[in-house]
């Protein structure tokens, strides 16, 4: 019998972090809601979930030192999955009414207000799926549940040889914004995988299932 991966939820301060230790379960993790950094170590995978504002994100992680956990851990090649906020931190910067953060750096770009008529974007959305993506494999034509009126409109991070290029995952409300980015073990989701249903198990139990072939 295989044994479960072993997956660390970062417990910073961040809300809505329940639903997510909860659809890592269902997608075949052994999930554990924590800031215990030996666990994190040991963890086969690290989820960073974020709700609200930029800046507040990044206050809380700062706080709960879960900036150098998360760098720790990329530094050694090990899998990070971002999700919605936690997605838009590990940019350099967040701008949001005027106020500037500064953010993880993990990728250059700025996350903006999205250019549409109705905001929030909340709900269901379809995505233009990266080829060859992992996250989205078998389940390219689903719809999957958005929360937010922020994201990354560009990429801007130059990948050469021998690196692998990124896997870059669209979708549009209003103007054309990132989705979803798979970058060695760094991969990130705006929408919300735990609210989006069965797709969003299966994207989790396909990221599980990339665990040990991240380390690029």
């Amino acid at each position: 019998m295989t044994s479960k991966p072993l997956v660390a939820v970062l417990d910073y301060g961040s809300g809505n972090v329940h639903s997510a230790v909860k659809a890592l379960a269902a997608a075949g993790a052994d999930a554990r809601l924590t800031a215990d950094r030996g666990l994190i170590d040991d963890a086969d995978g690290l989820v960073v979930p974020g709700v609200g504002a930029f800046r507040a994100v990044m206050d809380a992680l700062r706080a709960s030192r879960g900036d150098e956990i998360i760098d720790r851990r990329l530094a050694g090649g090990r899998p990070v999955l971002g999700i919605c906020v936690g997605m838009q931190v590990l940019f350099e910067r967040g701008v949001e009414r005027g106020v500037d953060t500064e953010g993880l750096g993990e990728w250059p770009g700025v996350i903006t207000e999205l250019d549409a008529p109705v905001l929030p974007h909340m709900g269901w959305n379809t995505v233009e799926a990266a080829p060859g993506s992992r996250l989205f494999r078998g389940i390219e034509d689903e719809r999957f549940y958005f929360v937010h009126s922020f994201a990354a409109q560009q990429w801007l991070l130059d990948v050469q040889p021998p690196f692998p290029q990124p896997a870059l995952t669209w979708s549009t409300h209003g103007t054309r914004f990132l989705a979803a980015v798979e970058n060695g073990p760094l991969s990130a989701t705006q929408f919300h995988p735990e609210k989006s249903g069965e797709a969003g198990i299966r994207l989790l139990s396909n990221w599980l299932g990339g665990l040990g072939q991240t380390n690029l």
